[in-house]
């Protein structure tokens, strides 16, 4: 049975749809109100708040920390400096992604390690005969995300002491809100400008009605699950067990992605030290590889005629689908897309898909499964670059006037 997270008494206070799915076991709100509208509206044009403290989250010290961090991330971890995050792929020792998540190197050989999933076990296996302590702090560390346009400015008048105005996006810098020391990294989930906060859980609490009061003169509002799951498809952002499965649970081997075919190929340096899986992902490096994760725009108008021939106006769900839908080239399935939503933004419908390689290319035209009615049909999809929205404040350095 799930159980709160440290800020469950701030967040079920406002829960007043009383929404709430699990995530590794907390509660986490799906949405606040009966329609997540203002929510997302807060993440895109605001300041939005997401607890985001179901992580699981490690600390990895010692003297052969970094060989061990080496070791299992796809990236050099010798080319990242103090105080830089960074986002990371891990594999089995076949080269299929066990999990990604962001790795920040707080001190030469001191880690703070974040993962979708439980990995704790993994991480001992490879350390064995290393010297390096592997602590998981995911009960003692909350954290939250606060993303939007307002966010930067909200921040810095609210921790004063620390140094938001140089922090260069997947930095992370350290200060004080009401009175709790943080850290404080650029980064978050929503392909947005955005920080995430890191603090001690039982202090948890005082942070949450700082922020909230603070954050009343920049529009501030706690924001969901749903919310959430819209600005991260429009960011071109992954999610473990929806747009992939790791290769720890996956029960098919069609079901075990590598990193090229999640499109992250940019994040595997073969070059470096060993790492596991590195010998495989070698050789499909050379190979090339059969599918990969690409970015869909649906044609719009063609969905708006399929209701217009029934005489409806067009309807889609609100939430973001994590159904899986088929893919076709010329009458053939080749692929599934995994995430879809219409993009209050953009006013577009987006989908993540896996296809085969040969259709991937941008300005591929496909087609995809479009139920009107419980009849399925086919409608016009192009490939385009991912992520779908990807405004400039994310990375503008310094964000805060």
């Amino acid at each position: 049975m799930p159980i709160g997270t440290a800020f469950h008494e701030r967040t079920f206070a406002l829960c007043e749809s009383l929404n709430y799915r699990d995530w590794s076991s907390y509660y986490t709100v799906c949405a606040y109100e009966s329609h997540h509208e203002h929510e997302y509206n807060a993440i895109r044009n605001a300041a939005a708040l997401i607890d985001i403290s179901p992580l699981s989250k490690y600390r990895i010290s010692g003297p052969d920390a970094t060989r061990l961090v080496n070791r299992v991330v796809t990236r050099d971890m010798k080319k990242v400096s103090i105080g830089q995050v960074i986002y990371t792929p891990w594999c089995d020792e076949k080269g299929k992604v066990i999990d990604d998540g962001t790795v920040t190197r707080l001190e030469e050989n001191v880690y703070r390690w974040t993962a979708a999933d439980p990995n704790l076990r993994w991480f001992h296996q490879n350390a064995n005969g290393m010297n390096v302590d592997i602590e998981d702090i995911s009960e003692r560390v909350a954290a939250l995300a606060l993303q939007g346009p307002t966010s930067g400015a909200m921040l810095k008048q609210l921790s004063g002491d620390a140094d938001l105005a140089n922090l260069k996006y997947f930095h992370v810098t350290h200060g004080t809100i009401a009175g709790v020391s943080v850290d404080i990294s650029r980064t978050g989930y929503t392909g947005d400008l955005g920080y995430e906060i890191w603090m001690p859980w039982t202090e948890a609490p005082k942070i949450w009605d700082a922020l909230m009061s603070a954050g009343r003169a920049f529009d501030i509002h706690a924001a969901g699950m749903l919310a959430l799951d819209v600005a991260r498809i429009e960011a071109g952002l992954l999610l473990i067990d929806v747009d992939f499965n790791s290769s720890k649970k996956a029960m098919i081997e069609s079901q075990k992605y590598s990193p090229f075919e999640l499109g992250l190929g940019r994040l595997v340096q073969i070059e470096k030290d060993h790492f596991v899986g590195q010998d495989v992902l070698l050789q499909e490096k050379t190979q090339g590889h059969k599918r990969e994760i690409i970015g869909l725009e649906i044609d719009w108008p063609t969905v708006e005629h399929l209701y217009d021939e029934l005489g409806l106006a067009p309807s889609i769900p609100a939430a973001a689908s994590r159904a899986a839908v088929p893919v076709y080239k010329h009458g053939i399935q080749i692929g599934k897309a995994t995430s879809t939503t219409w993009s209050p933004t953009l006013k577009k419908l987006i989908a993540l898909a896996t296809v085969k390689r040969d259709y991937a290319m941008i300005g591929s035209q496909l087609e995809i499964e479009v139920t009107v009615e419980a009849v399925r049909h086919r409608v016009p999809a192009t490939v385009v670059k991912t992520p779908f929205f990807n405004p400039k404040r994310k990375t503008a350095t310094p964000p805060i006037r």
